[in-house]
């Protein structure tokens, strides 16, 4: 199966910027529809953004302008770009795949906290 590393979460004032990191070791990595959820305590998890095999993004309203997702193909890694960080950003982020071929995984999760 799809084997999935996420990297890049941490604690960050309001205002300020982190990025996170998907590593995915599948085979057909180049055909992977791929996004970015999120999770805050008693909240239902998100869709915060997501990018196709082509390239084609999309984005909550509510991080739009804010975060940019993208992917590097070559490295095998997804991306997302995360600016003007505000508190409601709190939550657990997760890396999801979506693979023709192998099927749906999840990442680990990373905890990003936004707070004074």
């Amino acid at each position: 199966q799809v084997q999935i590393v996420e990297s890049g979460g941490g604690l960050v004032q309001p205002g300020g910027s982190l990025r996170l990191s998907c590593a995915a070791s599948g085979s057909s990595f180049t055909h992977y529809n791929m996004g970015w959820y999120r999770q805050a305590p008693g909240k239902q998890r998100e869709l915060v953004a997501a990018i196709t095999r082509g390239g084609a993004t999309n984005y909550a309203e509510s991080v739009k302008g804010r975060f940019t997702i993208s992917r590097d193909n070559a490295a095998k890694t997804l991306y997302l770009q995360m600016n003007n960080l505000e508190p409601e950003d709190t939550a657990v982020y997760y890396c999801n795949v979506d693979s023709l071929f192998e099927g749906n995984f999840w990442g680990q999760g990373a905890q990003v906290t936004v707070s004074s």
